[in-house]
């Protein structure tokens, strides 16, 4: 079975020192100005998707540790025995 890709068209009006500088390097690494544009692009719009997703979850993470400072969870019966095997140690070191 076959899968058809879809494509879209993107155009843009840029300066021709910029167009001049594309060129030259997608010649310098031996790809078509198309190749190079189209990856470069693509790499920066992953990396902004990431720095937003990075910041979101930032966020979100200072939001959680301020509600744990505000509001700590008690105490489980398995936090408690962890706190005195660490004591235990700490004495024996």
């Amino acid at each position: 079975m076959t899968t058809a890709s879809t494509t879209a068209r993107l155009e843009a009006r840029i300066s021709t020192d910029l167009h001049s500088m594309l060129k030259r390097a997608a010649e310098l690494q031996g790809r078509t100005m198309t190749d190079f544009v189209v990856s470069a692009v693509q790499e920066a719009a992953q990396q902004a998707i990431e720095q937003a997703d990075l910041i979101r979850v930032s966020l979100a993470d200072q939001e959680c540790f301020a509600q744990a400072l505000l509001a700590p969870p008690k105490q489980s019966p398995a936090l408690k025995r962890a706190f005195k095997r660490r004591s235990k140690l700490l004495q024996a070191g």
